[in-house]
């Protein structure tokens, strides 16, 4: 209910505001669209995600380009409702300081396999001719998980306050 969402988000932003938050976090609690909160919330509780990006096979990798970087599946993953706008949302948490754009691949081969076979990188791939993938992954930096965690502990404390009222 929305009684519960504000609920749930007075008690986030109240946490947000204790001696050990940082003094930035209200700030970006209040300035974060939902679906940007929806990405940082799958971050937090299934880790770092698979991103791809395309790029034109050369031997060697020599004088390769890149034809669709960053290409991913967080926000069906996430569950976003504006999929369209998701590179700009990760692109705003990376200006944030919450997100970084890591060159490591995860350890999840599968994530890979089912991210390599989505009709965006079949198609970029198909443009890159001879293409080829680079496997790379989006993660919490060390600011993000302490936003994250300040915040979910807020929610969880919210949801344990609407169930008890529940009963």
């Amino acid at each position: 209910s929305s009684q519960r969402r504000r609920s749930s988000a007075r008690s986030s932003a109240s946490r947000l505001e204790g001696d050990d938050a940082h003094p930035a976090f209200p700030y970006l609690f209040n300035n974060l669209a939902p679906d940007e909160a929806r990405i940082l919330r799958l971050l937090a509780t299934d880790g770092p995600q698979a991103a791809v990006d395309v790029r034109t096979w050369r031997p060697l990798g020599i004088g390769s380009t890149v034809v669709a970087p960053g290409l991913t599946m967080i926000g069906q993953r996430a569950g976003c409702r504006a999929l369209d706008r998701v590179p700009v949302y990760l692109s705003n948490l990376y200006r944030l300081g919450l997100i970084w754009f890591s060159r490591d691949p995860i350890d999840d081969l599968a994530s890979y396999q089912v991210l390599e076979a989505q009709p965006e990188v079949l198609e970029a791939l198909k443009r890159a001719g001879r293409g080829t993938t680079v496997r790379r992954s989006i993660r919490l930096t060390p600011f993000g998980e302490q936003f994250v965690a300040a915040v979910l502990a807020g929610e969880d404390e919210g949801a344990r306050a609407a169930s008890d009222g529940d009963s």
